[in-house]
């Protein structure tokens, strides 16, 4: 089959989508990608076709590469796209360049849209390679996933059953010119020196080497897809609703984990965390393991790269953002009918028209006591315990007060206001949004 015919048969799949849009760097396997494709869009009918540069402005020389990329997609009549992005100055150029040019990729993909991109069969091998050598686990030696979400669309690879021979095959046969990027040659980057030096030496020694890795990195992720659906089945028992379900926060109920092995434990784990932070490495892990099995009485904290899981009440939560800053106290004088923004600690409405009175709104202060119905006066402190609220959420409630006696605490049934439902107060606690990755 040749390579066009493989191609089309890999994008078949998304030839109802809205647009292919083509990473194109003007490399060798970039330009071979476009050339297929603008080759095929002349007898196939194919999404709209439109290519993209990024330009990182890391060195001189490639300034000159979009007037080569215009030069290219004009001889073929598709239209270009050039984006100039700064790269953030980090431990690891070559990540921080991936980040940057990757966001501006995604801010370009519309709804049903496509990336493509030219990595192919010898990339592959060479990222199983680099991840293994990081020690990474079966879901990072599963390599690069035919397809993935970008933005509002998806990032395709359609050449990872081609070899980078066929492309340079495929490129001189038609004559092709490209850009030979000087940074490829720098083996100082990992990437790099895995290419030139490790590579070679493995296929001299086995020559298919590329592809016999290439399809371990497939079994892997077979292997990675059934590990998920384990996850989802041992999650199933713990995900269900706690009654603080207000705080919209995700939570997992430990008793439910602590049945599992410990590998199961750590494999549902790692599934419920990927889209909340980056996984710890192995001996972190040791940090699941006190928050598991510390007492009932403690208050654990395990702390991961873009947050915090904590315990309270045999539940897990997942903390980022404003709960992980201190809230600022406040005492502020309220009236009915009103809303109010607390500093690092979300909104409260009060619902209805307040009695009269001085009305405070504020937080728990030490001897705060409450007066309930057939109860009478309550420490706060221990109807907080009876009522299991979490530890972390706590000094965080806000509270309504008249004359210095606490009346109302927020989100709370049968305490959040009236008991003829004349008026209310409502706590929106603070979004964990912006935490996730």
């Amino acid at each position: 089959m040749t390579l066009s015919a493989r191609l089309l048969e890999s994008l078949a799949p998304w030839r109802a989508a809205s647009a292919w849009h083509i990473a194109l760097s003007g490399g060798l396997d970039s330009t071979v990608l476009l050339h297929l494709l603008a080759s095929l869009a002349q007898r196939e009918a194919l999404p709209p076709l439109s290519a993209i540069h990024i330009h990182h402005g890391l060195q001189a020389a490639a300034d000159a590469w979009p007037a080569h990329c215009r030069e290219l997609c004009m001889a073929l009549s598709v239209p270009l796209q050039v984006e100039f992005v700064r790269v953030a100055p980090g431990a690891s150029l070559e990540r921080a360049a991936r980040d940057a040019r990757y966001a501006a990729f995604a801010a370009r993909l519309g709804a049903d849209e496509l990336l493509l991109t030219a990595q192919h069969r010898d990339d592959q091998a060479e990222t199983l390679l680099f991840r293994l050598l990081r020690g990474a686990g079966v879901q990072g030696l599963a390599a690069m996933p035919v397809s993935r979400a970008l933005g509002a669309g998806q990032l395709v690879r359609p050449l990872l059953n081609c070899s980078r021979d066929e492309l340079s095959a495929y490129a001189r046969e038609h004559k092709l010119t490209w850009i030979d990027d000087p940074s490829n040659s720098d083996e100082r980057f990992s990437r790099n020196y895995l290419r030139r030096q490790v590579m070679p030496a493995l296929l001299k020694r086995w020559p298919q080497a590329s592809a016999k890795m290439a399809r371990s990195a497939a079994y892997l992720s077979e292997a990675g897809q059934l590990l998920d659906e384990l996850a989802l089945q041992d999650l199933a028992a713990a995900e269900g609703l706690s009654e603080f379900a207000w705080l919209h926060l995700p939570s997992l109920a430990v008793p439910a984990l602590r049945g599992l092995s410990e590998p199961r434990q750590r494999n549902a784990l790692r599934y419920w965390l990927r889209p909340l932070t980056a996984m710890p490495d192995s001996e972190h892990w040791a940090g699941w393991q006190a928050l598991r099995d510390a007492s009932l009485d403690a208050a654990p904290v395990w702390k991961l790269a873009a947050g915090e899981l904590r315990r309270s009440d045999e539940r897990l939560w997942w903390l980022t953002g404003d709960w992980l800053r201190s809230s600022v106290p406040v005492n502020v004088t309220v009236q009915g009918n009103q809303q109010l923004a607390l500093p690092a600690n979300g909104h409260v409405r009060i619902d209805g028209q307040l009695p009269a009175g001085n009305w405070q709104l504020g937080y728990r202060q030490a001897g705060d006591q409450m007066v309930l119905p057939g109860r009478g006066h309550r420490d706060l402190k221990r109807l907080l315990n009876e009522l299991r609220v979490p530890t972390f959420v706590r000094d965080r409630l806000p509270l309504l007060r008249r004359d210095n006696q606490v009346l109302a605490i927020a989100n709370l049934p049968g305490m959040q206001g009236a008991t003829d439902g004349s008026w209310q107060l409502h706590w929106q606690p603070p979004s964990n949004d912006q935490g996730l990755s």
